[in-house]
């Protein structure tokens, strides 16, 4: 079994080969351009493997692109390739626009016809697995707002409702997968997951950002008041159920992945205090470094996602619960500080994107 796996030097599709390599017998062709945040570093422990290849790709280079599946032959494609950060999307919506959807676009033309030149035999078990996010769905009630906003949940029938240049470039991506599935008649397989988070994560997104400006002494910048709720998925969870639904998952469906951890953000930040007041202690609390700054743009208040249907149909349930996965995450970070000084090239020093107020996160 050959999997091709697009992005897969990024913080998720990194976890996914890793799972694969060390946890399967399948091969991974690993397709990524190497943006800021892909990195082959975060491949190490498997790149000697001889079921792992790379190719330096852009997913929007068709004529690459249809190279790679001629040469290769994939069984599987997992489609992670994608620019992720929802303030650099703000600021730069192109870039955005370019790989989410015009590679999306790209990629599901050429798998068409690859799919499209091979026997009837070898298409019974091909599969495109698009992986996306449950920012797609918009927001939901806030308990602050309705006491009964606990019980709505985003099932895999929610409507679309995008709030960010990042979100509609990924549900448009979605509606793309799933009109080449009922016109072309491509197998296809979708999965929405919740905030991913554990090591190799690049130090743009939140849990890293804090880790790494408490460890500096830098201010904890906190959008707002820092109660929006996110459902907090470690990436090794993350990994397992993907490459059961790419294995597994019923042609044509969707499947929503959720860590079952709803948090807000202050209590984000305020648990990651407490784990370093503990293992690297200082003369106060880094719960002192906390700061409220303006909200950004458009911010959602709160995403949880419903996952009974993988649960149900694939037998999949995430094994951290959010205290012991903080904690790792934590202490990963603390055993690799020069990774996290190497990924970070020049090109992004932890300063506030998707604001006016540039810099105001440094």
């Amino acid at each position: 079994m050959r999997i091709l796996v697009t992005g897969g030097a990024g913080f998720i599709g990194s976890a996914v080969i890793r799972h694969i390599i060390n946890d399967t017998e399948y091969s991974v062709i690993n397709v990524d351009k190497l943006t800021y945040a892909g990195n082959l570093e975060n491949l190490k422990e498997v790149e000697k493997s001889p079921r792992y290849s790379f190719e330096k790709v852009d997913i929007c280079d068709a004529e690459n692109i249809k190279r790679i599946f001629r040469d290769y032959e994939p069984d599987v494609v997992m489609h992670l390739a994608a620019e992720s950060h929802v303030d650099r999307s703000i600021d730069e919506p192109m870039e955005f626009i370019n790989t989410n959807v015009i590679g999306t676009f790209n990629l599901l033309e050429q798998f068409r016809r690859y799919y499209e030149s091979i026997s009837v035999d070898k298409r019974r078990k091909l599969r495109f697995h698009h992986i996306s996010t449950d920012e797609v769905y918009g927001d939901l009630p806030h308990p602050d707002d309705d006491p009964d906003a606990l019980f709505s949940l985003f099932t895999e029938e929610t409507s679309y409702s995008p709030s960010s240049p990042y979100s509609a470039s990924k549900a448009s991506s979605d509606h793309l997968v799933r009109a080449w599935g009922r016109t072309y008649g491509i197998p296809i397989v979708i999965t929405n997951c919740s905030n991913n988070y554990g090591p190799f994560h690049f130090p743009e997104k939140l849990i890293p950002l804090i880790i790494l400006n408490a460890l500096e002494g830098k201010q904890l910048p906190v959008y707002g008041k820092g109660n929006q709720i996110r459902d907090w998925l470690h990436v090794e969870d993350h990994a397992r159920a993907l490459v059961k639904v790419a294995m597994e998952g019923r042609t044509g469906e969707t499947y929503n992945i959720g860590g079952h951890n709803e948090k807000e953000n202050l209590e984000v930040v305020s648990t990651i205090c407490d784990i370093l007041d503990e293992l690297v202690p200082k003369n106060s609390s880094y719960k002192e470094l906390i700061a409220h700054v303006e909200d950004r743009p458009g911010h959602d208040m709160r995403y949880a996602i419903d996952s009974t249907k993988i649960k149900s149909d694939l037998g999949w349930m995430p094994e951290e619960t959010f205290e012991s996965g903080i904690r790792k995450t934590v202490q990963w970070y603390l055993d690799n500080q020069e990774w996290c000084k190497r990924v970070q090239d020049g090109s992004y020093q932890k300063e506030r994107l998707g604001s006016a107020h540039s810099g105001e996160l440094a």
